[in-house]
């Protein structure tokens, strides 16, 4: 592990002193960003009725991926990223019609919440995403309880924002109560983390 602002200074920068010729972005890379498509083209395969699809907003790589590849396919499709309130850019962002900068609080929820939208994303992620969903640290730990007690899934908190943005009912409501995917993109979440989640407590 690295501490955060040295992470954060990798994907601003775009790539680390020690690493030249070896950097792949992992946000902004059109490849990576097409990789994730896929995963909108299985969802519209999968549930052709969808209404609304919510997906984790760390970079913006993963949720203007999605929403490039559905957008393309079915523009009727909403398609909402999922941010938590320590650190929400996007919706900052929105909200003021450019990339801000936001204070970062840091959680056990560490895939998500950066300091501020990358200003190569913005152009995609303010025209493919609908909004931003922002939920509490609170809600994603209940998140995280019921993926692992009702669908014996476990979910790092960034993966558990989108059931918790889903399960608070505000896409389904934007939706006109249609059918709502969230997206659950990783499980690294570590273990004393989870016990203390599953008593009913915050990392």
């Amino acid at each position: 592990p690295v501490p955060f602002d040295e992470w954060w200074s990798v994907i601003r920068d775009h790539g680390h002193p020690e690493e030249r010729g070896f950097f792949v972005h992992p946000v902004a890379d059109p490849a990576v960003i097409a990789g994730n498509g896929t995963i909108g083209l299985e969802i519209l395969e999968q549930l052709p009725d969808v209404s609304a699809v919510v997906v984790p907003y760390g970079g913006g790589g993963l949720s203007c991926g999605i929403a490039s590849a559905i957008k393309a396919k079915r523009d009727d499709v909403r398609v909402y990223a999922a941010e938590v309130d320590t650190a929400a850019p996007l919706a900052a962002s929105i909200e003021a019609g450019r990339p801000v900068d936001v204070d970062h609080v840091r959680t056990f929820v560490d895939g998500i919440g950066g300091k501020g939208v990358l200003p190569e994303m913005w152009p995609l992620a303010s025209s493919l995403l609908d909004a931003s969903l922002v939920v509490s640290v609170g809600q994603i730990c209940d998140a995280i309880r019921t993926l692992v007690t009702r669908a014996h899934v476990v979910a790092e908190g960034a993966g558990a924002a989108a059931v918790a943005a889903a399960l608070s009912g505000r896409a389904s409501d934007r939706v006109g109560g249609g059918k709502v995917v969230a997206v659950v993109s990783g499980g690294n979440l570590d273990a004393a983390a989870l016990a203390t989640i599953l008593e009913g407590g915050t990392p």
